[in-house]
């Protein structure tokens, strides 16, 4: 049997930034900073004000986070809703958690927001991931934090939720 993140008895939560506390929110911020920051050796303020007025998809396996995203809604970073900060602790990757992560943001910005569009701002290297859940490329290339990023679209009323 393969190893993929239906197998891995994964446990996924929604959270207001309300409703996590202290230690999910400890727990999120050192997450996030352990790969974006330190592992992607980019040196940037994580704590961007967004967190406040989004929802947190926490991932975890036996109460530990593995895969976090942010869900962002619209009219504050761009005129759609937006998922961002997507991440799989290392020891996972490679086994569908990313695309997991992506689908349940893209399925609740869906339900949320009523909308049939969604914006990130995607790492360069990660556009083919990206563009396998949908996403099309919207514009050039531009450094984020010292890291190459292009702005992608994807209208949700394509995907099957």
């Amino acid at each position: 049997m393969s190893l993929n993140s239906e197998n891995l008895d994964l446990q996924s939560f929604w959270k207001s930034f309300d409703e996590l506390s202290k230690l999910e929110l400890y727990e999120v911020l050192s997450f996030r900073q352990s790969i974006f920051v330190v592992e992607q050796k980019s040196w940037y303020q994580d704590a961007d004000g967004l967190d406040k007025i989004s929802e947190h998809l926490l991932l975890k396996k036996d109460e530990h986070l593995v895969g976090y995203l942010r869900l962002t809604p619209p009219g504050i970073k761009y005129k759609t809703p937006s998922i961002g900060r997507i991440a799989v602790i290392e020891s996972l990757r490679g086994l569908s958690i990313g695309s997991r992560l992506v689908d349940e943001g893209l399925k609740r910005s869906l339900e949320n927001y009523m909308t049939d569009k969604s914006t990130i701002s995607a790492q360069e290297y990660l556009i083919k991931f990206y563009e396998g859940h949908g996403f099309k490329v919207s514009g050039d290339v531009y450094d984020e934090d010292g890291i190459p990023h292009i702005q992608m679209i994807k209208n949700l009323s394509l995907i099957h939720i």
